[in-house]
């Protein structure tokens, strides 16, 4: 495998990947492609995977969630990857939105929004799992009122770490690039 391709929901999450994986996996190859949504995105994927010829390239779906059935989403989209024809396509689903993977790591909030006061929104039990908040883009906006979507992730990018981050789906999206990144590197290195 040469790279690793996301088709990704939003611009905020190119800038996340973008500034992110660099820093967490030094070695990786790929390409983030942001589309405007989930509707721009579920047409998108079809014909993306039908016309990219590169040979050697996986590609990893990137979506909120926005309250929906994480699983029903999940397997939506698992489906156009499979009637495109691309069998090994890994589905990555932000639970509720990109923004709860910031809360999943107050410190780096704290951090990245020079804003020690964040550090302590981990002893509040609305946002201890990070995931089930309800609209996460707009409880950041209520504790950070400069936040701003694309500016946000490049600083969240610098600060999030690995293994400090509690919400259950940036750590199952991190396993599955680090799968795919350990497979190249086996592959590589025999």
């Amino acid at each position: 495998m040469k790279r690793i391709v996301f088709l990704l929901e939003e611009r905020s999450m190119k800038t996340l990947l973008d500034g992110l994986l660099p820093r967490l996996l030094p070695d990786i190859n790929f390409l983030c492609i942001p589309h405007e949504g989930k509707q721009d995105l579920e047409k998108s994927i079809p014909r993306k995977l039908r016309a990219w010829k590169e040979p050697g390239v996986r590609f990893v779906i990137v979506r909120d969630n926005d309250g929906g059935d994480c699983f029903a989403l999940k397997q939506r989209l698992i489906e156009l990857c499979h009637t495109s024809g691309c069998q090994n396509a890994l589905v990555r689903i932000a639970c509720q939105e990109l923004e709860a993977w910031y809360f999943g790591e107050p410190d780096a909030m704290a951090r990245a929004f020079g804003n020690a006061r964040l550090q302590e929104i981990s002893h509040k039990s609305r946002y201890r799992d990070p995931d089930s908040i309800r609209q996460p883009s707009r409880e950041i906006v209520r504790l950070i009122p400069e936040f701003q979507k694309i500016s946000g992730a490049r600083k969240m990018a610098a600060c999030l770490s690995r293994d400090g981050n509690r919400s259950c789906s940036f750590q199952i999206m991190m396993e599955g690039i680090e799968r795919i990144f350990r497979e190249e590197d086996e592959v590589k290195h025999g």
